[in-house]
This record gives structure tokens, C-alpha cells and sequence, in this order.
């Protein structure tokens, strides 16, 4: 995806009594990073900081090698001249005007030439053509917040914020959008920076991952590698786990079922009636793997793969233990008992077998 070098630096400090936001960051220019963490660890104080909204935050930002902020050399640039696009979990529609009313209100404050061409752009890029002369007040939640983006993008940002954008809606208005956020995903040049507390947004749509834990920086890096990682675990607790990438081979039809192939291994997993080919992810629990020095005998559990103990790092129990198994080049993580570690001498080498007892197809 082009140039890897980090796009976007960031070390940006603010404090109230009681909490103190501390992060530094290197961060791509391309592809979402998704920052995640429970409420109150300071995603949306980033964000917002990111975006110039709150004066009060010292620091220094630079976004493709321009920059926005140094206190040190009392460089500022104000939240009106960052070329960013900000959605809110509100969609914050004007519900006196029509969508069209709502993209061309903030086409003008944009300056943007020719703004019926360009709201037309992004309305078809978005899928809302059929909705530009209803009013918010008549779209479901999805359609709302897919205007919020449009809106976004209006002013081609060199950098999208999303701040919980799935947050509030149904499940059905959830299902709906997510695939106009995986399009966007692809689509678009700038890089995304989306807050969100629910892994399986992160799972499904990021390239990258920041875990923010009491306003500081407790893991960050490609999502693959840093879910994977024991040495600095992101303290995912019930949801720690692993992502893996890979393509759908074939499908079994008497079964329902289609086989996931991805770098060191193959599993089957229902079949969601996606096409043999499909590049896919799949989340897979630690709490959902279990380890056997040998290949278990008649078992219901249908993936079972060969694999090296790579680290063996304490959980959120102290009677229980992380294990990061090495598959090819492909990781997996299980959650087993401490007794079973010291019992099955599971160290650093040991050739062991993977049960997957379960797997999600997220994206």
C-alpha cells in the first residue's frame, strides 16, 4: 500500500484533575488505525486533539511531514485550516434541511468549487443518490450516518477522524453501514483514524492498532502482530485473541461449510456464502483454542493444526496463561490454565496441536 513510513507523528499531552492524556505516536498514512479502549481511556480527547479542537492540549502533531502543532516553537494551526474530516457519533444533521441542504451547507463553509458536482460525487460514492432530497428526520440510522461521512469527505481531507461512528445504532443500521465503511476503506487515499471500544469494528475494518489505557499509549502497531503480541499484550481480557487474513478455497455443500486458507494453515468454517477466492479475516478467541501434545482421536472439533510454543505470558487470572503458538508464519493464542502449562510443560519450542473450537469471519 505505498510508502510505510510513519505519516503521521503525534505527542500530545492534556490534563484535567483526575485524568491526564500522555500519548506519542508514529502512525501510517494509509489504511485505518483503529484506536480502541474502554470509556474513559481517552480515544475521543485524542481524536478531538488530533482535529485542533482543544486549544489546551500541548504537544507536537505533524501529518505528512507539515506541522500542525508545537508548543515549543508556538506553531498552531487552527481546527478551521487542518484539511481533516470529523465524524461524530452524532451525525449532527440539520433536520430542517434535506441531505442535499446538509452537504451543500458544509460545501460552502468549505469553500469547495463547483459543489453540486462534488456533492454528487460523494453522494453516488456513498449510495446516496435516492436520499439527497429527504430530510434526517426520515432516514434509518445508517443513512444518517452515512451522510455524516459524505459530508466528511466533501473536502477531500488529507486525513478522515471517526469517532464511534457505529455507536447508538441497531444491529440491523450497524449491518448496513459497515460495508460503506470497508469500501471507504479501500477507497480512499487519506488515512482513517477511527475511535471505537468494540473489537469486532477493529477486527474487521483496521490495518493498524492503538490501545489507549488511562489516557496513555499501552500498545500500538499493525493489528495482526500487536493482537498477537505477549510481550506487550493490549490487555484485551475475554476478547484476546488473534486475526487471521486469508482467502476462501473451497466450499462444502453437504455441509455447509467453507475452508478458510491463510499463511501456515487451512480451517473450516461455516459457510457464509461468500465466493471461493474472497480475501477474508477471521477472529479467533484465545479462549476458544485449546493445546495437545499429540493430535487428538476422534474429536468433534474439526481444525486442529500443527504448531511450535513461541511465549508463555501471565492473563488476567493468575490462574490462568496465555500461549502464542506459531502456525507457519501465522500466530495463534490460547487462554489455558497455569496447571496445564507446567502439566504439558509448555515452553518456548515445544511442538504442540492447535484446536480451534471456534472462529468468526469478521471481514
Amino acid at each position: 500500500m505505498g510508502n510505510t513510513a510513519p505519516a503521521i507523528t503525534a505527542h500530545l499531552r492534556r490534563t484535567w484533575p483526575g485524568f491526564a492524556l500522555d500519548a506519542a505516536l508514529d502512525l501510517p498514512g494509509h489504511g485505518i488505525t483503529a484506536l480502541f479502549g474502554a470509556s474513559g481511556s481517552g480515544k475521543t480527547t485524542l481524536l478531538r486533539a488530533i482535529a485542533g479542537l482543544d486549544r489546551r492540549t500541548t504537544g507536537r502533531l505533524a501529518v505528512g511531514g507539515e506541522t500542525w502543532q508545537d508548543a515549543d516553537r508556538g506553531v498552531f494551526v487552527p481546527a478551521w485550516r487542518r484539511p481533516v474530516g470529523f465524524v461524530f457519533q452524532d451525525a449532527d444533521l440539520f433536520g430542517h434541511l434535506d441531505v442535499r441542504g446538509n452537504l451543500a451547507f458544509g460545501a460552502r463553509r468549505a469553500g469547495i468549487a463547483d459543489p453540486d458536482r462534488r456533492i454528487d460525487e460523494v453522494a453516488a460514492r456513498l449510495g446516496l443518490e435516492a436520499l439527497l432530497e429527504r430530510r434526517p428526520g426520515t432516514l434509518s440510522g445508517g443513512e444518517r450516518r452515512r451522510a455524516a461521512i459524505a459530508r466528511a469527505l466533501l473536502v477531500e481531507p488529507r486525513l478522515l477522524l471517526m469517532d464511534e461512528p457505529l455507536t447508538g445504532l441497531d444491529d440491523r443500521s450497524r449491518h448496513e453501514i459497515m460495508p460503506w465503511l470497508e469500501q471507504l476503506h479501500h477507497e480512499t487515499r487519506a488515512p482513517i483514524l477511527y475511535v471505537s471500544h468494540a473489537l469486532d469494528e477493529v477486527a474487521r475494518l483496521a490495518d493498524h492498532l492503538v490501545v489507549l489505557e488511562a489516557g496513555t499509549v499501552t500498545a500500538s502497531g499493525p493489528l495482526v502482530e500487536t493482537l498477537a503480541a505477549l510481550d506487550r499484550p493490549p490487555g484485551l481480557g475475554e476478547e484476546a485473541g488473534v486475526v487471521l487474513e486469508a482467502v476462501l478455497g473451497e466450499r462444502d455443500a453437504t455441509w455447509h461449510l467453507a475452508r478458510f486458507d491463510f499463511a501456515g494453515g487451512r480451517l473450516w468454517l461455516p459457510d457464509t456464502g461468500r465466493p471461493s477466492g474472497a480475501a477474508v479475516r477471521a477472529r479467533i478467541l484465545a479462549r476458544d483454542v485449546s493445546l495437545a501434545l499429540s493430535p487428538p482421536a476422534a474429536s468433534s472439533i474439526l481444525n486442529v493444526l500443527p504448531g511450535v510454543v513461541e511465549d508463555v505470558a501471565p492473563d488476567t487470572h493468575p490462574a490462568l496463561a496465555l500461549v502464542r503458538v506459531r502456525v507457519g508464519p501465522s500466530c495463534l493464542v490460547a487462554r489455558v490454565s497455569r496447571r496445564s502449562t507446567a502439566q504439558l510443560d509448555l515452553v518456548a519450542g515445544r511442538e504442540v496441536w492447535a484446536q480451534v473450537k471456534a472462529a468468526a469471519l469478521v471481514g
